[in-house]
């Protein structure tokens, strides 16, 4: 049987833009603070999921909400299942977007909005290459369950729960990648270095750090930070030198004064963790130029910590934990939270490492090290590598469907993101960011360009029914 799939995609066009837009619309970012027993992520989060279920009921699936934090739909029959592993949670928006960051905007055939490429483009893409299956009354001989997530940018609460409750697919794929196929994710730990003990001051300092705050996620390098101080000497001097300081850097930021407290700020820019040189981490950069003055002692320990150890650290060199392999790559470092009070100081480090790298043993010579410079390191998760062996019939099929479909070679990757793959036994990220397109996950203006949608909703629909369909003679 010959069927083209970017014609059955094209006919649907209109619909699969417009669905994607309405999708876009839900600012679905976790809120602990907006959140009560019918919706434990946020009330919007709950929304995005609602609204995926309630379509795809309406399209004639088999639906399933798993404790508003996380759901499926289904299709066909048979005994094996193949699993579509997708997310509806989005990262905060943050500052300085062009256009509205939930309204689809669509501008010289890119479409914007928060979650445009991770994940909610690729979502609509591989649902409505499940509908196009269906729509063709197709015979299936395996069943096809898209899981919908909704905390993917976060802890993974609702894939825990869901898999504690449901059936585990015998393959799948995420479509919350690249393009052509990547078999190979990295460990990902998540982890607090706390700041213990400080020399007390000698001599009073010239500024006291009150409060220091950057970032609000372990997964995103964060573009905005703030200070408060106290200065009680050469307060013109100091800002005389952040303004000399942010043209070196070729940065912007911002100061103002208040019933005594100097307030400054400085604007980075916000790129995905998987590979922190893509931003400019706006804490680290402030810390860097603090530690130039004479602070107070615990503020001095403090911002001396992150200038020796995590300024131009993405390869965590300096901490002495840097590694690489040739499935993977290098190990990553990313300092995506940075909190400083009276109460607390640590960082919050975001470290993905190697397939074969054994973080076991190099995390208890880490604690050791670091609680002589007293750091205590507190682990908040650490999520084990992933590989799916490339010679797999499974992988091999998703390399031959994306080579028919777009006329290239394809390859396989290896990647410092996780996505859902990895929580399945036998699993693989499969798009939806094509070869040689900026990566603008996570970003201001975030988009996807429509022909790259419709591209990868054809590659879903025939990667589908190579798996899941039966054979035509």
């Amino acid at each position: 049987m010959t069927i083209s799939w970017i014609d059955e995609v094209n006919k649907r066009k209109d619909a699969i833009i417009n669905e994607l837009q309405q999708l876009l619309a839900i600012p679905s970012v976790l809120n602990e603070a907006d959140t009560d027993e019918h919706a434990p992520l946020g009330k919007e989060v709950k929304r995005a999921l609602e609204y995926l279920l309630h379509a795809g009921e309406q399209a004639g699936f088999k639906s399933k909400n798993v404790g508003n934090i996380a759901g499926h739909l289904e299709m066909g029959q048979g005994e094996e299942l193949l699993g579509i592993l997708c997310h509806v949670d989005v990262v905060p928006a943050g500052k300085g977007w062009s256009h509205p960051p939930f309204e689809g905007v669509i501008q010289n055939g890119k479409l914007y909005g928060r979650g445009a490429i991770d994940d909610k483009g690729p979502t609509i893409a591989a649902y409505y290459a499940m509908k196009i299956i269906q729509e063709l009354d197709l015979n299936m001989n395996k069943r096809v369950r898209m899981i919908i997530g909704t905390d993917e940018e976060s802890d993974w609460r609702c894939v825990d729960r869901y898999f504690s409750e449901e059936e585990m697919p015998s393959i799948g794929f995420a479509p919350d990648a690249d393009f052509p196929v990547i078999h190979a994710e990295k460990g990902i730990m998540d982890a607090d270095f706390h700041l213990t003990k400080y020399e007390p001051d000698v001599h009073a300092p010239k500024i006291e750090m009150h409060s220091f705050h950057s970032g609000e996620r372990y997964n995103m390098v964060p573009d905005f930070a703030k200070a408060e101080l106290t200065v009680h000497a050469e307060q013109t001097y100091l800002l005389q030198e952040y303004e000399e300081f942010l043209k070196e850097y070729e940065l912007t930021g911002d100061f103002y004064v208040k019933s005594g407290l100097l307030t400054m700020e400085l604007h980075g820019k916000s790129s995905h963790a998987m590979e922190p040189d893509n931003g400019v981490n706006a804490g680290v950069m402030l810390l860097r130029f603090l530690n130039h003055f004479e602070l107070d002692a615990r503020s001095k320990a403090f911002a001396s910590f992150a200038n020796k150890y995590l300024y131009n650290g993405s390869r965590g060199v300096a901490l002495g934990i840097a590694g690489k392999d040739d499935v993977s790559g290098d190990l990553t470092l990313n300092t995506g939270l940075i909190r400083f009070d009276e109460s607390h100081a640590y960082f919050g480090l975001n470290i993905r490492y190697p397939v074969t790298y054994d973080m076991d043993t190099k995390r208890k010579w880490l604690a050791d090290e670091m609680e002589n410079k007293h750091i205590q390191i507190k682990v908040k998760d650490d999520s084990k590598p992933h590989h799916v062996e490339g010679d797999d019939p499974f992988v091999q099929t998703l390399l031959s469907v994306y080579e028919k479909q777009t006329g290239e070679k394809g390859e396989l990757l290896a990647i410092g993101g996780g996505t859902y793959a990895r929580s399945l036994e036998k699993g693989v990220a499969f798009g939806a960011l094509f070869p040689g397109r900026e990566d603008v996950a996570h970003q201001k203006d975030e988009y996807i360009e429509i022909e790259d949608l419709l591209k990868a909703t054809a590659i879903y629909a025939e990667a589908i029914y190579q798996l899941a369909c039966v054979e035509q003679s």
